[in-house]
């Protein structure tokens, strides 16, 4: 199927909110860079088409839309699931759109695969140990400053733990912001339930109330 001319608003809504992955390109027809990233979709349509849709919308004609999901700039392009904006691309990174179009295909065979929904699986990874951190890298490499500071105050408890890696799966990086109401990494759960971030480990480590709370 190839990238399709989206007409009105309500043709925008139906493509948003289907249960295929939506790729979104805000275009304008004077702007030559969206010719540019369109002809990389029309090439992406013909390896992912079965998992993913691919949509345009002349980001001018739909100012409201566009002002939702604060298009500042021509191209751009938002990755949408179930109704919900997850990903974006600003600018022409072909690579990063590539990239991103890839995984979450993978990640729609992957559902398909288990018959899990997005929830079901995040509430699936929640679960996978007592103790369980979704961060930027894993505990023998973290991938970010708040990420290796938390595994080092974990560490020192000598509780058991699992982690994620959410720059592993995209599809798990947004979903887990919106599952939990909580927008940063990482996140601490224990039995299924969020503790929150970095800042109130601190704080539990400070009241002398971690190792409890760690431990449910």
């Amino acid at each position: 199927m190839p990238v399709l001319t989206v007409a009105n608003a309500e043709e925008y809504q139906k493509y948003i909110n289907s249960d295929k992955t939506t790729v979104a390109l805000f275009a304008a027809d004077w702007a030559e860079q969206c010719g540019q990233v369109k002809d990389a979709l029309e090439e992406l349509t013909k390896i992912v088409a079965d998992k993913l849709q691919f949509i345009t919308l002349n980001a001018e004609q739909f100012p409201e839309i566009s002002m939702k999901h604060q298009i500042e700039a021509v191209p751009t392009i938002i990755f949408f699931a179930k109704g919900s904006a997850v990903d974006r691309v600003d600018g022409v990174d072909i690579a990063a759109i590539t990239s991103k179009c890839k995984k979450l295909a993978e990640s729609a065979s992957s559902a398909a695969a288990t018959g899990q929904s997005l929830d079901d699986r995040l509430k699936a990874l929640i679960n996978k140990a007592p103790l369980m951190i979704f961060m930027k890298g894993d505990r023998n490499a973290p991938r970010c400053g708040f990420s290796k500071q938390l595994i080092a105050i974990v560490n020192d408890t000598k509780l058991p733990y699992e982690t994620f890696d959410i720059l592993s799966d995209e599809e798990v990086r947004q979903g887990l912001k919106t599952y939990s109401d909580w927008p940063t990494y990482p996140q601490v759960y224990v039995k299924g339930e969020l503790i929150g971030g970095l800042d109130i480990i601190k704080e539990l480590l400070a009241t002398n109330e971690l190792e409890s709370a760690l431990k449910g």
